[in-house]
């Protein structure tokens, strides 16, 4: 078994992912967080290189990685990213239920400001790399492809004791004037980064009341 027991070598030196290792990953993937509240704790630009190699591990519809992750770090920027997303939020929780809108909203609103790292991930739709190959049945396959990355990126950084919460109430084309990224770009997510304030096994979410997780069993449909 290797150092800190994850795997040993199986012929020809490959890994052989041990049951020690299958039970920390389960516990990677249960404790991986959308998280809103972080710490002040900057993350080191060496940090933030390592966990975008990482993402780029990510599957990829013929090899294409199409993902383009976009840090975002000068005040001016940012403000106009906090100011799309209260116009849109504004009019997203219009029907929900009042408690339920402003305890939302203000999850939202506190990742935006504290996050010491804002990243803002696109798919490219129509990438040179990968030949164009299995696109041309389902050209969405791009955006699946960088969804990918995104959670390759969130276990990564969870994996480093780091947190990601994904805002996704924003208008895209407002992002993309904001950013000055090309205007075919598919907007995946924009996703705060940074130390976590606090640690829960349950999602903040399920705590505040909004929704509870349902087992496989709700979601499995046998044909």
């Amino acid at each position: 078994m290797s150092e800190g027991g994850t795997a040993t070598d199986g012929p020809e030196g490959l890994p052989v992912f041990d049951d020690t290792f299958r039970l920390r990953l389960l516990e990677l993937f249960r404790w991986r967080r959308d998280v809103r509240h972080f710490r002040a704790t900057p993350v080191a630009p060496a940090v933030l290189e390592g966990l975008l190699e990482v993402a780029s591990l990510a599957p990829s519809v013929g090899l294409s990685q199409p993902w383009r992750f976009v840090t975002v770090d000068e005040p001016a920027r940012r403000a106009a990213v906090r100011k799309n997303f209260e116009n849109c939020n504004a009019r997203c929780l219009a029907s929900q239920a009042p408690e339920r809108a402003a305890s939302y909203a203000r999850l939202k609103l506190a990742g935006l400001d504290e996050a010491p790292c804002h990243i803002a991930v696109f798919a490219d739709p129509d990438p040179a790399q990968g030949h164009g190959l299995g696109r041309g049945t389902m050209p969405e396959v791009t955006a699946y492809s960088a969804v990918m990355a995104v959670h390759t990126l969130w276990l990564a950084a969870r994996a480093l004791g780091l947190g990601l919460g994904w805002v996704s109430i924003l208008d895209p084309a407002s992002l993309i004037s904001v950013l000055e990224v090309p205007s075919d770009w598919t907007f995946i997510g924009y996703f705060c980064l940074g130390y976590p304030s606090e640690e829960a096994e349950v999602p903040e979410l399920e705590r505040a009341g909004w929704e509870q997780r349902r087992s496989a069993a709700a979601t499995h449909i046998r044909r």
